[in-house]
């Protein structure tokens, strides 16, 4: 069943006086449950695709359908909503609040939420995670892989539907990176959350379900990726 759907995507910016076309007549559906990685090369418009697609950037033209509805049709204040309650977001910086804890980290979209903590759900969380023991500490005392875990627990928190990654591992040494992918892998699998995750590094992008790839910003190939367990 698809969950985001965008049609026609077009981005363009003005460098000067002339137009650069970031993103040029994109169109793809994503499924739920789906594992998508986003390949190209530097400037081929993978980042611009999961900003538009995730409702932080708005499109120059065309159209992002949420469960069937334009995400783009939605008041700033509802769309704020709908991003902090359905998607979640994890990225090349961590971006932690250096002064809380990680458990407070974690809690973070809950707490802007007003909603009372699912316990039993952010247990399973840190478990799946690794990070249990590391959720009284200051993001300072962590290592990067453990920083990037708190933020990965930090999207989940709120039971999001997708999850939308821009690079990831690129901050992380190569085992701590290897680790943080397949938590991702995991934890998209176990708590059915559809990931879309940008990243320039193939060995990566082969772990996914799926590889889109771009170029000048146009899909140029559509594949199924041999995923590796």
């Amino acid at each position: 069943m698809t969950i985001l759907e965008c049609r026609d995507l077009r981005k363009t910016y003005l460098s000067g006086e002339t137009q650069v076309h970031a993103l040029d007549g994109v169109s793809i559906a994503f499924e739920r449950g789906e594992f998508c990685a986003v390949t190209g090369a530097s400037g081929s418009g993978k980042s611009t695709l999961l900003h538009v697609l995730s409702s932080l950037e708005y499109p120059t033209s065309g159209q992002v359908l949420y469960n069937g509805k334009d995400l783009f049709a939605y008041r700033d204040a509802q769309l704020s909503v709908l991003r902090r309650r359905r998607f979640g977001f994890v990225f090349q910086a961590y971006n932690l609040v250096a002064e809380l804890t990680g458990e407070e980290n974690i809690l973070l979209p809950v707490m802007l939420d007003r909603k009372k903590p699912d316990e039993v759900y952010l247990k399973k969380i840190t478990e799946a995670l690794g990070i249990g023991d590391r959720l009284r500490h200051l993001p300072s005392a962590m290592s990067g892989g453990q920083q990037q875990r708190i933020a990965i627990a930090r999207a989940l928190a709120n039971h999001p539907q997708l999850l939308f990654a821009d690079e990831p591992t690129g901050n992380l040494d190569a085992q701590s990176g290897r680790e943080v992918l397949s938590l991702l892998k995991y934890v998209s699998r176990e708590f059915g959350v559809t990931l879309i995750l940008v990243t320039h590094d193939l060995h990566v992008a082969e772990q996914a379900d799926r590889i889109l790839t771009l170029a000048d910003g146009k899909i140029i190939r559509d594949t199924k990726a041999q995923a590796q367990a």
